[in-house]
């Protein structure tokens, strides 16, 4: 009775301590930046030194970050979990058939990249049906570069990259948008730079038209 008296107090306190952290998070309303320790303690209800701690763990989690004025902000975290939330909404419905017909269409493998941090997620992918092609694979993170890396950092229109992040390797990618115009990732056709050189007009014109595609069925603006 002692040592499951024991395990319950541990699970309420554990179970405590995340609704704690949640309310943290709860806070912040629409328009709001960077908040001070006193305005998160009144509108938490909890004390500073609890505060504090439970900040600590956020920040290590990347779900808040403090500001050089001691002032608290929302971390990135959050946005990637808004956007797989969004990607399983809208983008796992859009983006896989579409990346499925482009990839016939061309004949190389089609990607959708989402940013995370100074890296990009391969979040879905439609193979190459040539036997040489390059190695990617869904949920797979790569540098912030290549065709797709470029544009996620916000570099407009139709990139395309050569040998940058494979020698033997090029892409060619342009930017997908959601409501308001936000970006909601990158669609690129990658493969042996030889077949990507040799086409890359026609492939250009084939990635823009995918992703004005994507864009619309995402409800973006063109």
């Amino acid at each position: 009775m002692e040592l499951r008296s024991v395990e319950q107090n541990d699970r309420a306190q554990g179970v405590a301590a995340v609704e704690r952290a949640l309310a943290i998070l709860d806070a912040w309303r629409d328009g709001e930046g960077a908040l001070s320790l006193a305005v998160l303690a009144a509108r938490t209800g909890l004390y500073k030194s609890t505060l504090l701690r439970l900040l600590a763990s956020l920040e290590r989690f990347r779900c808040v970050q403090r500001q050089n004025d001691g002032q608290w902000a929302l971390g990135p975290r959050l946005f990637r979990w808004g956007m797989l939330f969004q990607g399983g909404l809208a983008l796992e419905a859009a983006v896989p058939p579409r990346l499925a017909a482009l990839a016939a269409e061309t004949g190389e493998s089609a990607s959708f990249w989402l940013r995370q941090g100074d890296q990009r997620l391969c979040l879905f992918r439609a193979e190459s049906p040539r036997a040489i092609r390059d190695d990617v694979r869904p949920g797979q993170l790569l540098a912030l570069i290549g065709a797709s890396g470029r544009v996620l950092r916000g570099e407009a229109g139709i990139v395309a990259s050569f040998g940058e992040r494979d020698p033997e390797m090029a892409a060619i990618a342009a930017p997908v948008f959601g409501p308001g115009g936000v970006l909601a990732g990158a669609l690129s056709i990658s493969g042996p730079r030889p077949r990507i050189t040799a086409a890359e007009v026609a492939l250009r014109a084939a990635c823009a038209t995918a992703a004005a595609d994507l864009t619309r069925r995402l409800g973006g603006d063109l």
